[in-house]
This record gives C-alpha cells, sequence and structure tokens, in this order.
C-alpha cells in the first residue's frame, strides 16, 4: 500500500472512532465541541468531524439507541465488525478502518478508552502518518490478563496526543517513555455527558424506578460483565451467592450485559430470590437514573467508578485492581474483589450510614471536551 503524503487541508479533518457503548458517551461531548468551534471558529482553523462506528457493539441496546439519546448525529460509517476474538475483531476493524482512511484522507484520528476498536484504528492511522489522539490516556490496570491493558498501553505507544483524566495517568505515561510533551490532563470527558444530563436524574418521580417497583435510595445496583467474574462457572455462582444474601436486606436491580446472560445460562445458575431483579441492558439515561437514586453500586465496570465518585454514591468495585486509583484515593470506590466477607461488610457499612465521603476530582467539570479541542487547535 502507497500511504499518501500528509498535507493540509482548507479544514482540519477529525475522524472520530467509536466501538463499544462507553465510547459513545466519551466521545458525544468531543463532537458536541467541534461542532461549536466550527460555528464560532474566529481566527481558528475549522474543524470537519466524521464518525466511524466500528460495530464492536452491535446490539442495538448497547449502541444504537445511545447515538438518539445521546444526540449524536449517526455515524458516517458503520463497519458492521460484530463479535469475534480479539485477534478477529482486530483485525478486521483494521481492514475496514484502512479503507475509510484512504478516502477520508484525515489530519487527525481521535480514539477513546481501552476496547479493541480503540488500538486498531491507532494501528491503522499511525502506520498511515495520520495523527493519533487517545482520550483517556494513561489509566492502568497493571494487569495483563485484562485484554484491554494490552489495548491502553499500545495505543499509548503509538498516540501523539495524549488526553489524561487524572494524576496518576501522567505519571505511568512518563514512567513508560512517554514525552511530556504529548501529554495533557484535560480530565474527563465521560463526566461532561453526565453533567449535561444530571438535570434529568435523581427524579423522585422517574419512569425507571417506576417501572421496577423502586424508590430512591432503596435499592441497590449490579452490573456484572469483565470475564474474569463471568466466565468461570464457579466464580460466577460464588457471587451470585453473596448477592442473594444482600438482597434479602435491599433489593437489587441488574440490567444484564448480553454476554453475562449468555454465562448465567450456561452455569445452570438459578436465582432464588424474586429481590434480585434481572433486566435486559438499560439506555444511558435509565442506567444514569438508576445510578444517581441508588443506596450503592456494586460493579465491575470502569465507567461507573467515575460516575459514582461524581454522584457521590458507594462504589464497591467487584476487581482486585482498577485502572482509576483517583475513584479510590479521592471518590466513593472501595475494591472488594470477590471477596464475599469484605463485600458483606461494605454492605453492612454503607446501610449503616459509614459510607466512604466523596470529593470531584480535578477537571473532572464538564469542560474536558472544550480543553481537548483548544489544545488541538493550538498544537496542531
Amino acid at each position: 500500500m502507497k500511504i499518501k503524503a500528509r498535507h493540509k487541508h482548507d479544514a482540519m479533518k477529525i475522524i472520530c472512532v467509536v466501538g463499544a457503548r462507553p465510547n459513545f458517551i466519551k466521545i458525544a461531548p468531543i463532537i458536541e465541541e467541534i461542532n461549536n468551534s466550527s460555528r464560532n471558529s474566529g481566527r481558528r482553523r475549522n474543524i470537519t468531524c466524521k464518525i466511524v462506528h466500528t460495530g464492536q457493539h452491535y446490539d442495538y441496546k448497547m449502541s444504537g439507541a445511545i447515538f438518539k439519546e445521546l444526540e449524536i448525529p449517526k455515524p458516517d460509517y458503520n463497519l458492521g465488525i460484530g463479535s469475534g476474538s480479539h485477534g478477529l475483531q482486530t483485525g478486521k476493524i483494521m481492514i475496514e478502518f484502512e479503507k475509510v482512511c484512504l478516502k477520508e484522507d484525515p489530519d487527525l484520528v481521535l480514539v477513546v478508552g481501552d476496547v479493541n476498536s480503540t488500538l486498531a484504528a491507532s494501528l491503522v492511522a499511525a502506520k498511515m502518518n495520520i495523527k493519533v489522539g487517545h482520550i483517556e490516556a494513561g489509566l492502568r490496570s497493571f494487569d495483563r490478563n485484562m485484554p484491554e491493558e494490552i489495548n491502553r498501553v499500545l495505543t499509548d505507544q503509538i498516540a501523539d496526543y495524549l488526553f489524561v483524566t487524572e494524576p496518576s495517568a501522567i505519571k505511568n505515561l512518563l514512567n513508560e517513555g512517554i514525552s511530556r510533551k504529548k501529554i495533557f490532563y484535560v480530565g474527563n470527558v465521560m463526566i461532561d455527558t453526565l453533567l449535561k444530563h444530571k438535570s434529568s436524574i435523581k427524579d423522585q418521580n422517574s419512569q425507571i424506578l417506576k417501572k421496577f417497583g423502586l424508590r430512591p435510595r432503596e435499592y441497590a445496583l449490579l452490573t456484572l460483565h469483565r470475564p474474569s467474574n463471568v466466565d468461570d462457572e464457579e466464580k460466577i455462582k460464588k457471587l451470585f451467592s453473596v448477592f442473594e444474601r444482600i438482597s434479602q436486606i435491599i433489593p437489587i436491580i441488574f440490567p444484564a450485559h448480553p454476554r453475562t446472560i449468555d454465562q448465567i445460562r450456561r452455569s445452570g445458575l438459578k436465582i432464588k430470590t424474586n429481590n434480585l431483579i434481572i433486566t435486559e441492558p438499560l439506555g444511558y439515561l435509565d442506567n444514569l437514573n438508576l445510578i444517581a437514586n441508588s443506596k450503592f453500586v456494586m460493579t465491575d465496570s470502569g465507567g461507573i467508578q467515575e460516575e459514582t465518585t461524581v454522584l457521590g454514591i458507594p462504589c464497591l468495585t467487584l476487581r482486585t485492581n482498577t485502572e482509576r486509583p483517583v475513584t479510590i484515593d479521592v471518590g466513593t470506590n472501595i475494591l472488594v474483589g470477590r471477596n464475599s466477607g469484605k463485600i458483606t461488610r461494605e454492605v453492612k457499612n454503607i446501610l449503616a450510614g459509614r459510607a466512604k465521603k466523596n470529593k470531584i476530582p480535578k477537571y473532572w467539570d464538564g469542560k474536558t471536551a472544550r480543553r481537548i479541542i483548544a489544545i488541538i487547535n493550538k498544537h496542531y
């Protein structure tokens, strides 16, 4: 393949790549800010943006509905990759995304988070001499058994702009030999989206609470999807044994990821209580409403650790590590792993009014996307 020589366009051409539900939440404020920047460009260079959806999440409830909900424009390209092994998925995305880059000839590819789409698009752009910006760079769990950790480390090594959410990320990148000139401490775009929609949550008359017969602060929310928790029959049964006991004290609602439902079925797990409500995946605003009105959250998700920190909701993370240590240092997050005794003990502390207090991390103020686009305008 012959790589085109890079050249300046009349307008800066950016491709924003998304592939999984968390990506959509994070890219929404970026797209909004690009549109605002173009309308009010003044002396700044005009920016155009194309959205590429790789199709890594292809279930409508996991991806399609969120475009409408967050007012994200319809993607310019949908690569329709679908499921598969990590190698197959990454390879297929690279093949199809290269075609898009050859056609669009962008100045910059923006990727978010740590999914296979993030790494695949970054590799293609780097090999074509296209600048790469990584939003949410530098986060590390230091657990190479997590595919996301591999994606993070490799993407950061080839990115030209590394936009970080918290101090630990700066330290991690410097330790890995990344130039300080490439690192920009900007805050958290996921929190931009949360704060934009905050007025529509914590609603005492919330329709989603009514649907499930829940009352504010009188239920817990559960999310669970990581392979380390759900792919082993013994581990998932052990966890649900704890959840069932907790549900005798406080109802638990569990919007279940499709792969988690599959694993529950395969394990032959039988839920023995009506106080553990399993439902299909919910829209972003419904899910955020459930978080904001809950007594506490149990999760293995990264993003929810951040959302609970800003909302002041106690969070018990069902992992032994986190790539988001600021949520522990200043936020509401506590690592409990799969330790049934620790999970139960922390639940009792919360119910007794001894929940961890929170502070809002620096730059988690709803202005992160504005900072990112200002940096791109200044440095590109």
